[in-house]
């Protein structure tokens, strides 16, 4: 049977000639994961089962370059550059922030986001249904939220009418977050006092200032910077009484009070079918953007005895793991 045959069966049985390729005997493919991130975290682990879990494996038909920025997003272009040269067949980024710098640095190899905040009001991709370009993926970004954090930060602490916001200073994603928050305040009866740290070392100050502006309750935007310190501030907010509500369920794990959010490890595993299938042969412009279906809500009753906190059985009912 010639080339021109084979192909042919192959389209006849489903298969595309680019996936006919994946599983070529000696074949390895190459990933580029750039990131903010200090290192391997358990998104990390989850991206890299769900890839051994669809055929590629580390040191056999897959190799990944991976990219550690650990906060500085001054280092984040020139690392997607050498990406670009050493000619990776996909690019995987966590933000949105991230993903525009890589779409800078090529226009040509695919890119897959795994929780980017608003893409399109970022001008990484023209719409969820139609990304277009180079990059595909997945987005947190839901108007709903930050609203429902505010909400279950109410439930906890009744009489809050003064909510500090941790954000990152240099993100520019915290637009967004920004409007979430400041709606979901106007419509609660709350007062904000907004913080925005750029360094570890900001964040002693910062929690100094929420206690002279009488904050209550604390709100921490998720972000790189606050993952990568996020022991210094679960810390920082026990120490100052701060009835604190995070995103990520990691921070709970570390000590905080209360997440809510889509559940990082699912979406980091989503990422890795859409790396399976752009290998695979398809375009990150006909893969539409997904948004997360999973929310998990945890809570510590033992960080709440701590910080003299009842939760309300509402909550406790409502949550998808409570740990005490």
């Amino acid at each position: 049977m010639n080339r021109r045959d084979t192909l042919l069966a192959l389209i006849a049985l489903g298969a595309s000639p680019l996936a006919a390729k994946a599983q070529q005997a000696g074949k390895i493919w190459r990933l580029g994961y750039l990131t903010l991130s200090s290192g391997p975290d358990e998104m990390v682990e989850a991206f890299r089962a769900q890839l051994r879990a669809l055929g590629y494996i580390e040191g056999g038909n897959l190799s990944i370059e991976y990219r550690w920025a650990a906060g500085n997003l001054e280092r984040i272009p020139e690392m997607a550059a050498e990406l670009v040269r050493l000619n990776v067949d996909v690019i995987v980024t966590r933000t949105a922030i991230v993903a525009l710098a890589a779409k800078g640095a090529t226009s040509t190899i695919p890119i897959v986001m795994a929780n980017a905040a608003d893409p399109v009001g970022m001008g990484v991709i023209a719409s969820l249904a139609r990304p277009g370009g180079n990059v595909t993926g997945l987005t947190q970004n839901s108007m709903e939220t930050a609203g429902k954090r505010l909400q279950l930060l109410r439930d906890l602490v009744p009489k809050v009418t003064r909510v500090a916001a941790l954000i990152w200073e240099p993100g520019r994603d915290k637009v967004f977050f920004l409007e979430e928050i400041r709606v979901a305040a106007r419509k609660l009866g709350v007062t904000l006092v907004l913080q925005e740290v750029g360094t570890p070392e900001a964040l002693t100050s910062a929690f100094g200032a929420m206690r002279r502006e009488r904050a209550q309750a604390l709100i921490v935007q998720t972000t790189p910077f606050a993952r990568n310190n996020r022991k210094l501030i679960v810390e920082l907010a026990a120490q100052h009484r701060l009835p604190t509500i995070f995103e990520s369920r990691a921070f709970v794990d570390e000590g905080g009070l209360i997440s809510y959010g889509p559940s990082l490890v699912e979406m980091f595993r989503r990422a890795a079918t859409y790396v399976d299938k752009i290998l695979k042969g398809a375009r990150p412009a006909d893969l539409p953007v997904e948004q997360p279906n999973t929310y998990e809500l945890v809570v510590s009753l033992k960080t709440a005895k701590a910080l003299g906190v009842t939760i309300p059985q509402s909550v406790l009912a409502r949550a998808d793991e409570v740990i005490r």
